[in-house]
């Protein structure tokens, strides 16, 4: 067959191939651009609920003397998760309300040399999240304030200010814990002198920066369940892996097909189990003390509320301010919580860390620079909205119990943290008397 006959031959069948494709390309369209209607449709129905919730920004000055341990700190974000948790909506109020779960932000910040702590809050939840906080440092003072972030030109990095900043993720799944503040001996000194806080080397760092400097450390909090992150059974599931537990019969249940040609094929009766080999030692005592250390902590973790989180710092400054070698300085922070059997926090690295690394492929460092401005430009904005590292798709985030929360923010004593310039109230104002006459 010649290719002109060739041709003729298949010329007919490409025709009915695109008349069927012309008439009918819009059947298939819906079932492929399904998912991507239902994110934009989900993303438009929360930016509408966003926009109805007003949120206010409170600065926390702590007193003179802070003598409550940092578990106190535990107890005040336990309460903080009742307050914002909701269980999951229905239909209706996911798809059309665009309801979710609100957070927090957590956040400390070094302006002009002077560590301040803030939070982020809805206006609505005010009143409980204050009661929250006083009822652990009832000599605290709450103010409400403009945002600290909006004092800085709002078009940063440009001809005078610069920025360097990163997310942060964890090294190892969620249920492995970062180290907490219950291992650096907190609790077991009485006298306050002799206490070791974690926050303190943050404070020293930040009391470092000078006029046209700041840094800004955020810690994004929202309540979760199992339900929504099922992270307690990736727990269990580690726990078991690691303590070489067998998995249950119902885990282990074989397809109904698979049996039916045991059956069939090998002869084997179903529920009729073959003579397991009883050790004399069990799994559970052959595991190493590291080992056990690591079963233990992550019982531990799962056992608390949870918060899932996204954390990150920026560290930024006038031009002729600004010091790179400072961004070391919270880098070394969050470098105290880790521990290499168990979890570590560490830069989240490309692409959400403010640092281009060069291509072999020569064409595309052509545009070093371009992509080095839009990713600051994306951190900062980011962190000005208090959105998470992938906004608007999910991820980037991880999970933290109460515990390690209150480890990475919790308002230190003078004689733990004694960093210089640090605000710090002398005395609580107090109400007048019942009693006082007003006129």
């Amino acid at each position: 067959m010649t290719p002109s006959e060739a041709f003729e031959f298949i010329l007919p069948a490409l025709k009915i191939a695109w008349n069927i494709v012309k008439d009918w390309w819009w059947l298939p369209a819906p079932f492929v651009l399904w998912r991507a209607f239902s994110f934009m449709w989900l993303w438009w129905r929360q930016e509408i609920f966003d926009s109805g919730i007003k949120s206010i920004m409170l600065e926390i000055t702590i007193p003179k003397e802070v003598l409550k341990p940092i578990r106190a700190m535990e107890t005040v974000l336990s309460n903080l998760w009742q307050v914002l948790f909701d269980a999951p909506g229905d239909f209706w109020e996911k798809y059309i309300d665009g309801k979710f779960i609100l957070s927090y932000s957590f956040e400390i910040a070094a302006i002009n040399g002077e560590p301040r702590f803030f939070l982020r809050i809805p206006k609505s939840n005010q009143d409980a999240i204050e009661a929250a906080i006083y009822a652990q440092y009832p000599d605290a003072e709450i103010t409400v304030i403009e945002d600290y972030t909006k004092s800085v030109p709002q078009d940063i990095p440009n001809r005078e200010w610069d920025l360097w900043g990163a997310d942060y993720k964890l090294r190892k799944p969620n249920p492995y814990p970062i180290k907490t503040y219950t291992k650096f001996e907190t609790e077991r000194e009485a006298l306050e002198e002799k206490r070791i806080d974690p926050i303190a080397s943050l404070l020293e760092a930040m009391a470092k920066t000078g006029p046209g400097e700041q840094i800004w450390v955020q810690i994004m909090a929202k309540p979760i369940s199992n339900k929504e992150v099922p992270w307690v059974d990736e727990g269990f599931k580690i726990r078991d892996e690691i303590a070489r537990r067998p998995p249950s019969k119902a885990a282990s249940r074989r397809p109904l097909l698979l049996e039916a040609a045991d059956i069939l094929i090998a002869g084997n009766i179903p529920g009729a189990t073959k003579e397991e080999e009883r050790e004399l030692i069990p799994p559970e005592m052959k595991l190493t003390p590291g080992e056990r250390d690591i079963v233990s902590a992550i019982e531990e973790k799962i056992s608390k509320l949870a918060f899932e989180t996204n954390v990150r710092f920026i560290y930024l400054g006038q031009k002729d301010k600004f010091f790179k070698p400072r961004l070391r300085l919270p880098l070394s922070y969050f470098g105290a919580f880790t521990t290499e059997n168990l979890n570590a926090i560490v830069p989240h690295g490309q692409p959400l860390l403010t640092k281009i690394r060069k291509s072999w492929f020569l064409p595309i460092n052509l545009f070093y620079e371009r992509r080095l401005y839009l990713r600051k430009r994306s951190i900062f904005r980011k962190y000005v909205n208090r959105q998470t590292p992938f906004h608007p798709l999910d991820g980037g985030t991880f999970i933290l119990n109460t515990e390690e929360l209150a480890t990475l923010y919790h308002f230190p004593g003078r004689r733990v943290a004694p960093a210089p310039f640090f605000e710090r109230i002398e005395a609580k104002k107090g109400e007048a008397p019942p009693g006082l006459p007003t006129e």
